[in-house]
């Protein structure tokens, strides 16, 4: 029995009961405020060590709103994905895991915030989608709607980014793409290791 089924045996009764749909209808929300009202507003909800510390902490939990899916044609596609991945996951762990796995990302975020003064949640879900290409490589998705393929091709072309991103970015750029794979790491480090060693 590993450390998760412990917590999960101890502590099972504390999983937040459809995190996901919550997360997705703030991101959501906070999307169309952005978009209708006042483009300032992701400013508003981010995660920053200076504001944090002058007591606005609610941007601890409001960061995790800021919206990831604009910028693009195909954002609001990018929600649906993320909703659809999120879901499925639950399915299999539970409201505690899931609960657990995305607390690990947070908690990884709020270290990268004091450590280079801000931190996002793009890596956060970034790892739920690892996560989800770890366990079912072969799911056929379609892409657009329309284009099939492996989710194993989708999870290599967002490490292949997720790595230009890190070799990239400045130092807060790197510390907060690790610390936000916390739950991946947490949840299939180990596999991933013996996977790459074997």
């Amino acid at each position: 029995m590993n450390w998760i089924d412990k917590l999960e045996r101890r502590y099972g009764n504390l999983g937040i009961p459809y995190l996901i749909n919550g997360l997705m209808i703030g991101q959501l929300a906070a999307g169309l405020i952005v978009l209708l009202f006042d483009w300032k507003f992701a400013s508003m909800i981010s995660l920053s060590r200076i504001s944090v510390l002058q007591g606005q902490i609610w941007r601890l939990v409001t960061f995790l709103f800021q919206p990831i899916w604009l910028g693009g044609v195909l954002g609001v596609l990018n929600l649906v994905f993320y909703f659809w991945i999120g879901n499925a996951l639950t399915r299999v762990w539970g409201d505690f895991r899931m609960t657990l796995f995305m607390a690990l990302g947070v908690l990884g975020a709020w270290v990268g915030c004091f450590l280079t003064g801000s931190a996002g949640p793009s890596a956060i879900f970034q790892s739920m989608l690892f996560a989800y290409t770890w366990l079912w490589p072969d799911q056929m998705v379609l892409l657009f709607g329309i284009i099939p393929f492996k989710m194993k091709y989708l999870g290599w072309f967002e490490l292949a980014l997720w790595a230009v991103s890190f070799v990239m970015g400045d130092f807060a750029t790197k510390i907060s793409l690790v610390l936000g794979l916390s739950g991946f790491l947490a949840f299939y480090g180990r596999e991933v290791f013996d996977w790459c060693r074997d």
